[in-house]
């Protein structure tokens, strides 16, 4: 028969090991500078094609931070803004920048075409993927990662613009969602925070 007094020592453990924690005790907790959207039920995946029509998941990127950013190649500020500051990040972290990668989701199939997107891509970082799909598969796309977006009519059928959610969403190697960078928040705070997930992902 087990003692009152076991069963007492085996009901405290649990929190003496939590207070170990709080205390400093434990592994330190990250502190992320990006908003920490740890453990939500959206931006779960995507499934899209690359430039040369091949269809890319976040399993195909296993073992990295990856960076997903939303936009269009006709963008003027915030589009050509963001992926310069990814590719400083990546810069910035010396070796560890090829544990990043970034993907660029294109909110306007109609113009954004395979060849486009593939040059596109490379005047920022030829590793770094361009993914697009149908209008459909675009809609759905973004609805997982609750991103918006809508055509702004220009002066001509074709020179309309986007408008759309700006900001990046950062996974953990382990291709979990974790963090939400909101535009202009700069590349020191991304390298920060990517520092952080590698460093807990070992």
């Amino acid at each position: 028969m087990i003692s009152r007094r076991r069963l007492l020592l085996a009901a405290s453990a649990p929190l003496a090991l939590a207070g170990c924690d709080r205390l400093g005790f434990g592994p330190p907790r990250p502190r992320f500078r990006s908003i920490d959207i740890t453990g939500v039920g959206y931006a779960r995946d995507f499934r899209l094609k690359d430039p040369s029509g091949q269809e890319r998941t976040l399993a195909d990127f296993k073992g990295k931070v990856v960076a997903v950013f939303f936009g269009f190649t006709q963008c003027p500020d915030v589009c050509p803004t963001s992926l310069t500051e990814l590719t400083q990040v990546k810069q910035a972290l010396g070796p560890d920048g090829d544990r990043l990668q970034g993907v660029f989701i294109t909110v306007d199939p109609e113009r954004d075409t395979p060849p486009i997107l593939k040059e596109y891509m490379a005047h920022f970082d030829p590793s770094f993927v361009a993914l697009r799909g149908t209008p459909e598969e675009t809609a759905a796309v973004a609805k997982e990662f609750k991103v918006y977006y809508a055509k702004v009519p220009g002066k001509t059928p074709d020179t309309y613009t986007m408008d759309h959610t700006a900001g990046v969403y950062l996974f953990d190697p382990a291709g979990q969602v974790r963090l939400f960078a909101r535009h202009g928040q700069g590349a020191d705070a991304l390298v920060h925070d990517i520092r952080e997930l590698l460093r807990t992902a070992g």
